[in-house]
């Protein structure tokens, strides 16, 4: 972790996303403001100059009388605390900017410090699980997302201190993919169980629907193409090689001694090959 003090003020920088962060309180005295939230309410008066990527809030822990709590912290990085000593009116502010521009021009010209693979062990096989749990992304696109994530071209640029935030990212991922996973197997559970029903009651209206449409034509021709029609969608939901068996159990049926419940409609196969 890198130190940093200007004049009397010793900063705790924060390392995150490969830049280094400040905490608003330490920005206020630095900046020579009595009040510890002096920087939050210049932010709040100006934040329409600020991006995501220039401050965020961060869980940090807080020593109070009654002991530590975790509060909500506001963070900004260096570009953002000079832009925060461009609003500040203090007579050190300053001083304060090049002070930051010196510490950004080092951090600019410092090669980055790459990471050893075993230091990179947990991340990889958090990448590794969230390949294996998803159906729809290879190991190339994975570490795309959290490169893009981290703003780093390969993984091992990520800082050491970022890792633990890196593998939070990616079980975020899995928890992701696996949920739509789930409601994606549901629905296709659910449209495969509507189609059978609609091909079974196909068959049905093949074997009554003659006879109530000279009951009553009028009702008899206004429902027969809703029938068809689901049976057609049916058919290309689940395909020939669960539609065929189907049509063969209803060829053998009686429909005049009883129905056939689900689980027997579900469980038929084909007595002939599926060509």
């Amino acid at each position: 972790m890198i130190s940093l003090t200007f004049n009397e003020v010793k900063f705790n920088p924060i390392q995150q996303d490969g830049q280094v962060w400040l905490t608003a309180s330490e920005l206020a005295g630095a900046l020579g403001y009595v009040k510890s939230d002096a920087v939050t309410q210049v932010y709040e008066r100006n934040k329409d100059e600020f991006t995501a990527s220039m401050t965020t809030t961060l869980k940090m822990s807080v020593v109070r009388k009654t002991g530590k709590v975790e509060m909500e912290n506001r963070i900004f990085s260096l570009r953002s605390a000079h832009l925060i000593a461009m609003f500040s009116k203090t007579v050190i502010a300053k001083q304060f900017r090049k002070w930051v521009l010196d510490i950004l021009d080092k951090e600019v010209d410092a090669p980055v410090a790459k990471t050893h693979k075993s230091e990179r062990e947990p991340l990889t096989n958090a990448v590794n699980m969230l390949v294996a749990k998803s159906k729809h992304l290879n190991y190339s696109e994975a570490y795309k997302l959290v490169h893009q994530r981290f703003n780093v071209d390969h993984i091992e640029e990520i800082p050491y201190d970022a890792i633990p935030a890196a593998v939070e990212y990616v079980h975020h991922l899995i928890a992701l993919f696996s949920q739509a996973e789930k409601s994606h197997t549901a629905v296709s559970d659910r449209s495969r169980s509507m189609a059978l029903h609609a091909l079974w009651l196909n068959h049905w209206w093949t074997e009554f629907g003659e006879a109530i449409r000279k009951i009553s034509p009028t009702m008899g021709h206004g429902i027969h193409d809703h029938f068809k029609f689901a049976a057609e969608d049916a058919r290309q939901i689940v395909g020939r090689e669960v539609y065929m068996p189907i049509y063969e159990l209803a060829q053998r049926h009686d429909w005049h001694k009883g129905g056939i419940d689900y689980k027997a409609l579900s469980e038929c196969r084909s007595l002939t090959p599926v060509i």
